[in-house]
């Protein structure tokens, strides 16, 4: 039997980035309608394939170019790590180490996963846990393995060990819970600070807020400029947990990156009281706030631009055309930044940014209006198209 997947990117809205990877506290994260997919099906051999971005559409995905295949022979041995999909063999990897349900299953019978995405790359979307979650949950359909041992919440948690210690990515947990279970949410990291073994430390509390919130009007922008948010994500947590270990064991007053990350846990539960209340001006000041807070952090732990020349010039732009708020939405230092406008006033935002990226020479830069996805991670019987989540 094949299967067929789909997994939507995410934006980090408010409290970021507080999900555990600069203090553990709390976001408010949305599921938007770009998505990556894949299509597991029988093969004697283990393959994957990934493809060139495309539309979505399941049917095509033969259509789009190789970026990377890679094959080998049955076996329940790890597979090399040299060359690419790294991602995806990263997953496979974990998975054999961590279940003896899966190493008994994987030499029976062979798979060929193919992978593509409509998520830009280096985006701040989180575009890269799409690929670890569409092979773990696709092995975990196509090898019928245990979903109470490896439910949604085991599977995010599995994400963002893969990425930390199988590939060396520095990261938190919205990129790994969001795109699974969609919606727009508030999530609570308490307690995970350290990254301790799954079950070791608490599962991340997913709040959903759509079915009572607002709709939030949005207009959003990729720079087109790449950028490694592992990088950034890692300079920013070592300054963090130095200071904490030290506050911690020493006592004494809060050291500025504890504070930093109290004033942007502040925006996401303040945030979240405002949307609630349909108050969106207030929202939009946390939004301001939690930038703001987050270009100081970033020039203290070494980054000249802060958040980033381009994304702070165009936060401004945004601001000047009366956007009720504006920030980042990953790393900073290229990515995505994005604004809350009144509603009707999409367009007139998206004109301006899209004069101003010209006079910038953004050749690679697409501006959307993002769409909550509601419903996470989905997978489908390819042949008969039921679904199955």
């Amino acid at each position: 039997m094949s299967y067929y997947l789909k997994v939507p990117a995410r934006i980090n809205i408010l409290g970021n980035p507080s999900d555990a990877v600069e203090g553990d506290f709390a976001t408010i994260s949305m599921a938007i309608s770009l998505y990556a997919h894949a299509i597991i099906e029988p093969s004697d051999k283990i393959v994957f394939e990934m493809r060139a971005p495309g539309s979505g559409n399941d049917n095509q995905s033969k259509d789009f170019p190789l970026n990377s295949v890679f094959e080998c022979e049955l076996s329940n041995s790890l597979i090399p790590m040299d060359d690419e999909p790294k991602l995806c063999k990263g997953a496979f990897n974990f998975l054999l180490k961590i279940s003896p349900e899966f190493r008994s299953k994987i030499c029976r019978r062979g798979f060929r996963l193919t992978t593509w995405s409509e998520v830009p790359r280096q985006s701040g979307l989180g575009g890269s846990s799409l690929f670890v979650i569409l092979t773990l949950a696709a092995l975990r359909e196509f090898y019928h393995l245990d979903t109470q041992i490896m439910n949604n919440y085991v599977l995010a948690e599995m994400t963002q060990r893969i990425e930390e210690n199988e590939l060396g990515i520095t990261c938190g947990f919205a990129d790994r819970y969001v795109p699974i279970f969609g919606g727009l949410a508030y999530i609570d990291y308490r307690g995970k600070l350290f990254h301790k073994s799954i079950t070791q430390e608490p599962f991340a509390t997913y709040e959903i807020l759509n079915r009572w919130a607002g709709k939030l009007s949005l207009v959003a922008i990729t720079t087109g400029l790449k950028h490694d948010s592992g990088n950034i994500h890692h300079a920013m947590r070592t300054k963090y947990l130095e200071e904490y270990n030290t506050w911690y064991h020493k006592g004494g007053s809060k050291p500025p990156m504890i504070k930093y990350m109290e004033r942007i846990w502040e925006t996401a539960w303040k945030g979240k009281i405002a949307l609630l209340n349909s108050e969106m001006e207030t929202f939009g000041q946390m939004m301001n706030l939690n930038h703001g807070v987050v270009n100081d952090m970033m020039n203290y732990c070494g980054f000249q631009e802060g958040a980033g020349r381009l994304n702070n010039l165009l936060i401004q732009t945004a601001l000047n055309q009366h956007a009720l708020g504006a920030k980042l939405t990953g790393a900073g230092q290229g990515g995505s930044i994005y604004a809350l406008v009144k509603p009707g006033k999409e367009n007139e935002l998206a004109d301006v940014w899209e004069k101003q990226i010209k006079e910038l020479n953004l050749q690679n830069a697409s501006i959307y209006t993002p769409k909550i996805s509601v419903q996470g991670l989905s997978i489908k019987d390819k042949e008969n198209k039921t679904g199955l989540i």
